[in-house]
């Protein structure tokens, strides 16, 4: 395992390993005994790096979320888990009641729901201080001000190490660092948006983004990535949920022009390689200029093992040059 240096100030950045691994089924879909299983051997294997949020998984039983955090933190206990494995989790999109969503009825950034949320989560996890802490989604019902000083007071007091933020516009997240920088607060430094090889249209809306997508990179966040060194970018999604090698599953935002390109050259790199093309893309993402974490889903060991493989995978600067430059 190799590993990378998350946020800036020395109080509270991190080292964190390079493949950071997803639970969001743990505890629902993913059963526990296997769960647990992969949790250990993303440990075994120098995995430092996990992630959670307070809302996962309440579209599995039209609850309000929290299994994920729950059953880390009876791995955490059961494990004798302590600091030397950073959790992040998020809060904002929890629904405030069974049955709906984040959609049309999320808690939101209030300063009361960021004390609130983040406390629960705490509590879940059986932890201290939460290692890194995401805004989940956007609220602009609330004034960014109230949202940027409320997680930089839970930093100031200890119970929380590192801020992130995922799913909302380049312009609102420089915004609300403006913020802080003029107040000297703490503030975002991880990024969690959608991002793998293949390149998304971002103008398909959609129920949270009916102007088109703000979860997934695009040229803005990658400008503003080069632009703030600082900054940390951890991929969702970056194998498309099984699409590399399942087309099926591509999702529609995905079917246009440029894709055949992008997958023959993927494919070509892949044979060239002996790897498979899910590995090529996770070495593709950690072997760039940018700091780029992915962030891998796994409900089986065999699943966790083919992407750990991964970060010892170095592709050459021919193979990288024909993977950028196809479109």
């Amino acid at each position: 395992m190799r590993y990378r240096t998350i946020g800036t100030a020395p109080g509270t950045r991190r080292e964190g390993s390079v493949l950071a691994l997803g639970a969001m089924l743990f505890g629902s879909r993913t059963d526990e005994k296997t769960s647990f299983a992969v949790l250990d051997r993303y440990v075994e294997a120098g995995g430092t790096f996990i992630d959670t949020s307070d809302n996962y998984a309440f579209w599995e039983d039209g609850g309000q979320g929290g299994q994920s955090e729950e059953l880390l933190g009876r791995w955490r206990r059961s494990r004798g888990v302590g600091d030397e494995i950073l959790i992040a989790t998020k809060l904002g999109a929890r629904p405030l009641a069974p049955g709906t969503d984040y959609v049309d009825n999320p808690e939101g950034l209030s300063a009361k729901m960021i004390r609130e949320s983040a406390e629960r989560s705490r509590e879940r996890l059986g932890v201290d201080r939460l290692d890194l802490l995401y805004a989940h989604i956007d609220d602009h019902t609330v004034p960014q001000r109230e949202t940027v000083e409320a997680f930089a007071r839970l930093v100031a007091e200890g119970t929380v190490g590192l801020l992130g933020v995922s799913n909302q516009a380049v312009w609102r997240v420089e915004r609300a660092r403006a913020i802080a920088v003029a107040a000297g607060l703490a503030c975002y430094e991880v990024l969690q948006y959608e991002h793998s090889y293949l390149r998304p249209r971002l103008d398909v809306p959609g129920g949270l983004f009916p102007d088109g997508s703000l979860g997934a990179v695009g040229p803005e966040m990658l400008g503003y990535l080069r632009a703030e060194p600082g900054l940390t970018l951890v991929a969702y999604s970056p194998l498309l949920k099984g699409a590399y090698v399942r087309p099926e599953r591509l999702p529609a935002e995905y079917d246009h022009p440029g894709t055949p390109a992008r997958l023959a050259a993927l494919h070509e790199v892949a044979r060239e390689t002996g790897a498979t093309v899910n590995q090529v893309v996770l070495a593709w993402q950690l072997g760039g200029a940018l700091p780029v974490v992915p962030l891998v889903g796994a409900s089986s060991v065999a699943q966790l093992e083919e992407s750990l493989a991964a970060v010892d995978l170095e592709l050459s600067h021919d193979q990288r040059f024909r993977l950028d430059s196809a479109h």
